[in-house]
């Protein structure tokens, strides 16, 4: 499904609420109760009854072909949430993510619908996953000035007001796995991949770079599934790429990889971040990712040595949670949302317009270790804005997550001097 990359006007209107103190004034006309998502009243688990309640919307894939990635992705940002309120909250307000989470199944229609039962109840979206998802409502969370983060990482997001994207975009992280593939010496490059705005963005990343450094390129779309991977396994195996870049969910990921290794397949395989779940190495493909898989990510690993790693590490011990790098990115996302929260209050704007006014006046984000060099840009241009930087994960039996860093984060030539003038999904 595609978009084009639309930029829609913040409308600040003199009627906009401005509120004082640390952004309750609720015996004013005006104060927190005419805020949609903002109210005096605490939060359904509030840690401080005193508190008022911040309502985030959450809409993600909780049993469609992307649920593996989804459920530990809320868990994740639950697990954030709580102890930031905890901690004191933001101001005079605790922050609640769970009474307004949705189901999108992984289907763009299903993600407009629940968008539209939760919007007159949230002040922001806190996570909206699917690239082409979140372009169904695009137009209407910009225009009713709904602050979003996609948990998706199409190039369009540099494009647009109102949406604080975070991490490498599927785009850049192609060029960056294409051009590490160039320095072990391929020659030749295919793609495999999902149609639609997160696979075209990889594959057009992959092509960018492939035709930079002179390589054989060749696109291979294939639908979801894992019973639909055939003909992409035969045409791997008549093109014989030295390296395959991979932009699927995990179970068709697997089965690409399985199935072309058990034809004979020796090319190295790397995959989009949406491309990995631990759990697959527990399927009869197994040994062959282990052997032939790197994941591009633009995040560090379940046991990176960092403030915002160990709190998240210790927060998921105490809730049984099984190490699982989408809950470690969860937790990560809601720096971003967090400060630009804080800002708002601090500018006494804790309104839809203030929020994302805010976040646009954002140069930078402290993810306590947790987010990628140069995160949380929004008030730069797009080519200011993008993260370019990617590492690859090996598989790696003796880490919690099953994945530790085989190349460390690096900027390759092709992302380096790439000009962002649109998505690159538009360029298919």
């Amino acid at each position: 499904m595609k978009t084009t990359a639309r930029r829609v006007g913040i409308a600040l209107t003199a009627a906009s609420l401005v509120l004082t103190g640390c952004g309750r004034d609720d015996d004013e006309p005006g104060g927190t109760e005419s805020v949609p998502g903002v109210t005096s009243e605490p939060c359904p688990e509030a840690v401080d009854q005193e508190k008022g309640c911040i309502y985030l919307g959450t809409i993600t894939d909780l049993t469609g072909v992307f649920k593996g990635v989804g459920v530990p992705l809320t868990e994740g940002q639950k697990a954030f949430w709580a102890k930031v309120n905890a901690d004191g909250g933001i101001g005079d307000y605790e922050v609640d993510v769970t009474k307004f989470t949705k189901d999108n199944q992984y289907n763009p229609d299903t993600h407009a619908t629940v968008f539209a039962e939760i919007k007159d109840e949230i002040l922001a979206l806190g996570q909206s996953l699917g690239t082409a998802h979140t372009n169904t409502i695009l137009e209407q969370v910009q225009d009713d000035s709904i602050l979003t983060l996609p948990a998706s990482l199409g190039s369009n997001w540099i494009f647009e007001d109102g949406v604080i994207e975070v991490g490498t975009n599927y785009c850049a992280e192609a060029m960056n796995s294409v051009d590490a593939a160039v320095d072990g010496g391929a020659k030749s490059v295919a793609a495999v991949h999902f149609p639609g705005d997160y696979g075209d963005d990889a594959m057009v990343g992959a092509r960018i770079a492939a035709e930079a450094n002179d390589l054989k390129f060749t696109d291979i779309p294939t639908a979801p599934g894992q019973e639909a991977q055939g003909a992409a396994v035969t045409a791997l195996l008549k093109a014989k790429p030295d390296v395959v870049i991979v932009s699927t969910g995990p179970i068709e990921m697997a089965a690409i990889v399985g199935g072309a290794a058990a034809q004979g397949f020796t090319g190295k395989f790397i995959g989009s971040i949406p491309s990995w779940n631990a759990a697959v190495l527990e399927s009869p493909a197994g040994p062959a990712i282990a052997g032939l898989y790197r994941q591009a990510t633009s995040f560090g690993t379940w046991d990176s040595d960092t403030p915002g790693h160990e709190a998240m590490r210790e927060a998921a011990a105490a809730a049984k949670q099984v190490p699982n790098d989408w809950y470690m990115i969860g937790w990560a996302g809601g720096y971003i949302m967090k400060a630009a929260l804080e800002a708002a209050i601090e500018d006494d704007n804790l309104t839809r317009e203030g929020l994302v006014e805010a976040a646009a006046a954002l140069t930078g984000v402290d993810g306590e270790g947790m987010l990628p060099e140069g995160s949380g840009n929004y008030a730069g241009d797009p080519n200011e804005r993008v993260v370019r930087a990617t590492s690859l994960n090996k598989v790696d039996d003796k880490t919690s997550s099953k994945v530790s860093v085989d190349t460390e984060a690096f900027t390759g030539p092709t992302a380096e001097g790439y000009d962002f003038q649109e998505p690159c999904y538009l360029q298919k």
